[in-house]
C-alpha cells in the first residue's frame, strides 16, 4: 500500500482514505497512532495524514496483531528490540496452549450437547475449570491425593503397593480429547477430593503394616474373579449349597475353618471397594488402557459366601 501520487510527489493521505483503504477501521488507526506505533502528521489544517512509510508500518502493525501479538510485543519488533522470529516462537507456544484449552472446551460442550436434561450449574463450573487444567496442575492433584493416603505406609503392607499405579496420569490430555476424557477427569477430580474415599483408600493402604497376618488369608483373585464372578453374574445367592459348591472350586478355600473363612472374609471386604475400582477404571479411560470388566462384585459376593459357609456347612449330614 503507498500514498497517492500527484506527478510523482507523494501525497498524503488522511486518516478516512487510509482507513477505506486498508480496512482498518478510523478509531483503530488513530489508537495505534496515539500509541506510536504507526507515524502521523498533521495538514496545514490540522487533520492527521500519513505518508507511504506509515502506510507500510500500518500494514505491518496490523499483520502483527490479527497473529494475537500484544501492543508491547510489537512495539518491541518495531524498536528491534526483539526480532520477529523470537516473539513469533512465544507466540506459537501461546497459541499451542490456547489450542489446547479450546480443544477441551470443544470437548466439554460435546458432553453437555449429549446431556439429557438441564445439567447441574455446579458440575458445567467444575468440568469447564478441570478441562483447563496443566498436565502440571492436574498431577499435583492426584499426587496430592496419593501423598495423603500413603503417608507413613508401610512400603511392604498388602495394600502399599498401589500408590505408584494410583499417580499413573497421562502427561497430557489428548490434543483432541474426547467427551468421554473429558468427562473421566472430572469424575477423577471429584472422587480425590472426597473425605470418604480419601479415608477408605488410607485403609487399604496401611492395613497389613499391624497385622501382618492379612498376608496369610489371601484366595487366588484369578480364582475369585473366573468362579465367584460366575454365580455372581447367574444370580447365586451365596448362602445357598450352589454356593457352598462355588468355593470348592477356588483353591485352598475348602480345607479352612469357620474362623479362617471369616477371617478371610474380612481380608476380601476390606480390599473391595466399587469406588477404588471406579479410580482404576476412570485412570484407563485417561491413559488409554484396554478397558476390563469390573470384578469387584466377584470379591462381594466371595466374601458373602464365605461368612455364610460355616453356619450352613453345620446343618449339612
Amino acid at each position: 500500500m503507498t500514498a497517492l501520487h500527484d506527478h510523482d510527489r507523494p501525497v498524503p493521505l488522511t486518516i478516512g482514505h487510509l482507513a477505506r483503504r486498508t480496512g482498518v477501521p478510523v478509531r483503530t488507526i488513530r489508537f495505534w497512532s496515539d500509541e506510536g506505533l504507526v507515524p502521523s502528521d498533521r495538514s496545514s489544517s490540522g487533520y492527521r495524514v500519513y505518508d507511504a512509510a506509515a502506510v507500510a508500518r500500518l500494514d505491518l502493525v496490523r499483520t502483527l496483531r490479527e497473529l494475537g501479538l500484544g501492543l508491547d510485543d510489537v512495539r518491541a519488533v518495531l524498536s528491534r528490540r526483539r526480532g520477529v522470529g523470537e516473539i513469533a516462537q512465544a507466540h506459537v507456544r501461546a497459541l499451542d496452549g490456547r489450542i489446547r484449552e479450546l480443544k477441551a472446551q470443544r470437548a466439554v460442550c460435546v458432553l453437555l450437547a449429549r446431556t439429557t436434561g438441564e445439567p447441574d450449574e455446579r458440575s458445567v463450573a467444575l468440568m469447564n475449570d478441570l478441562a483447563r487444567l496443566s498436565a502440571g496442575e492436574r498431577q499435583a492433584l492426584i499426587d496430592d491425593f496419593v501423598t495423603e493416603v500413603f503417608a507413613g505406609a508401610d512400603p511392604a503392607a498388602p495394600g502399599a503397593g498401589i500408590a505408584d499405579g494410583m499417580r499413573t496420569l497421562p502427561s497430557e490430555l489428548p490434543d483432541d480429547p474426547t467427551p468421554e476424557q473429558v468427562a473421566a477427569w472430572v469424575e477423577l477430580a471429584e472422587l480425590v477430593r472426597d473425605p470418604d474415599f480419601r479415608a477408605r483408600c488410607r485403609e487399604m493402604a496401611v492395613a497389613g503394616t499391624t497385622e501382618p497376618a492379612h498376608a496369610g488369608r489371601q484366595a487366588d483373585p484369578a480364582a475369585v474373579a473366573e468362579h465367584a464372578g460366575a454365580a455372581e453374574g447367574a444370580g447365586v445367592d451365596p448362602a445357598s449349597p450352589e454356593a457352598a459348591e462355588v468355593l470348592a472350586r477356588i483353591p485352598g478355600v475348602a480345607e479352612l475353618d469357620a474362623g479362617a473363612r471369616s477371617a478371610m472374609a474380612d481380608t476380601v471386604e476390606l480390599f473391595s471397594d466399587r469406588r477404588v475400582e471406579r479410580y482404576w477404571a476412570l485412570l484407563g479411560t485417561l491413559n488409554g488402557w484396554p478397558a476390563r470388566e469390573p470384578v469387584i462384585p466377584a470379591f462381594e459376593w466371595f466374601a458373602a459366601a464365605l461368612r455364610a459357609a460355616p453356619a450352613q456347612s453345620s446343618v449339612q449330614p
